[in-house]
């Protein structure tokens, strides 16, 4: 991170209540940044977030501001806008099985107010909006997946027009975040602290495998390199559901395992990148950059007059990229906060 490029700038968060706020708040908050607006609908997060941040840094508890809203209402979204400098749109339904079972709320969430954001930062004349998006998104089979492609759409679109009023508005889309709030590992954990067997839908069924610093991490990326349009993936390695759960249970304890089945929506594998994407994809090391496709509704100098290649040869999926072992994982837990509070607070 370049800190000039933050120095007393004002970064707004959307839905940053959540793992992802959290993380940024512990990356950013010691920085020289002017000031961090945290925007949710949830007041008991942002009331448990505010005491916390000033028990644990009273001298920069200062530059934090809450703001209840709802991405859905454009009227609280416009009032939060003023003075914002740049923006990391969290705000998001991630629950695949929920978003199955109540797709409107997706749309309502993930694609509306994602609109939503966005016009309010191109009127405001916010600089720089990063959005974050999902591997689910990639060759869509459930109702969170298609609303976060329709999300990416929104995005594309909106992109085109925004950077000629200087709002540059960009994507990065990753794939399972360890430990994250309502994710597999805090489960498993829970469940062995329970003394149950651990939950395993399918052990075959593969994820990558990122912490929530590298995520972070990803989006600052974008943030400082991103042109209008762009989406940002992270290469990442892989993991079976069936090997972290061993991790875990390596831990923590093996209190046995119960397959229970694949959930509503739920895919054996996880797309980063499809082949239409992978073909126009630049390599920039331990990233992947996708430009903004620039045609316009003038099809025909593209499928008339020329010869187009779409497809690379494979997509980029959590069954070819690089596979960790048990052992591997075991290792790329302990690196995680979370991890190490929970073997801390065992040994008590």
């Amino acid at each position: 991170m370049n800190p000039s490029v933050f120095a007393g700038k004002t970064l707004l968060i959307t839905g940053g209540t959540g793992s992802f706020g959290n993380t940024v708040l512990r990356h950013f908050l010691d920085s020289d940044i002017g000031e961090i607006r945290i925007f949710s609908r949830d007041e008991k997060k942002q009331d448990d977030m505010r005491h916390l941040y000033q028990q644990q840094y009273p001298e920069l508890s200062g530059k934090l501001k809450f703001y209840i809203g709802d991405v859905r209402i454009p009227g609280s979204i416009g009032g939060v806008m003023q003075g914002v400098d740049f923006i990391f749109h969290a705000a998001a339904l991630k629950q695949v099985p929920s978003c199955e079972f109540f797709p409107m709320e997706a749309v309502r969430t993930n694609i509306i107010g994602t609109d939503n954001v966005l016009t309010a930062a191109i009127e405001a004349g916010v600089k720089r909006v990063v959005c974050l998006s999902t591997d689910k998104a990639a060759y869509p089979i459930n109702a969170m997946g298609i609303s976060k492609a329709m999300m990416e759409k929104v995005i594309g679109a909106k992109a085109r027009t925004a950077i000629e009023r200087g709002t540059t508005i960009c994507c990065t889309r990753y794939g399972n975040v360890m430990a994250s709030r309502g994710s597999a590992i805090p489960l498993f954990i829970d469940q062995i602290n329970a003394g149950k067997p651990v939950t395993v839908t399918n052990p075959e069924m593969t994820r990558f495998m990122m912490s929530l610093d590298e995520a972070v991490a990803l989006v600052v990326f974008a943030f400082e390199h991103a042109k209008a349009g762009d989406l940002f993936v992270q290469k990442s390695p892989a993991s079976t559901i069936g090997d972290l759960a061993k991790a875990v249970q390596k831990l923590f304890g093996d209190t046995g395992t119960h397959i229970i089945g694949t959930r509503h929506g739920e895919k054996l594998y996880e797309t980063l990148l499809t082949r239409e994407e992978k073909m126009r994809s630049e390599d920039l090391g331990s990233y992947f950059r996708v430009a903004a496709d620039a045609r316009d509704l003038n099809y025909d100098k593209y499928f008339v007059e020329g010869k187009v290649h779409t497809q690379a040869p494979e997509d980029y999926t959590s069954h070819n990229t690089r596979r960790m072992d048990v052992d591997e994982v075991v290792q790329k837990l302990l690196t995680l906060d979370y991890i190490k509070e929970e073997l801390a607070a065992r040994e008590k």
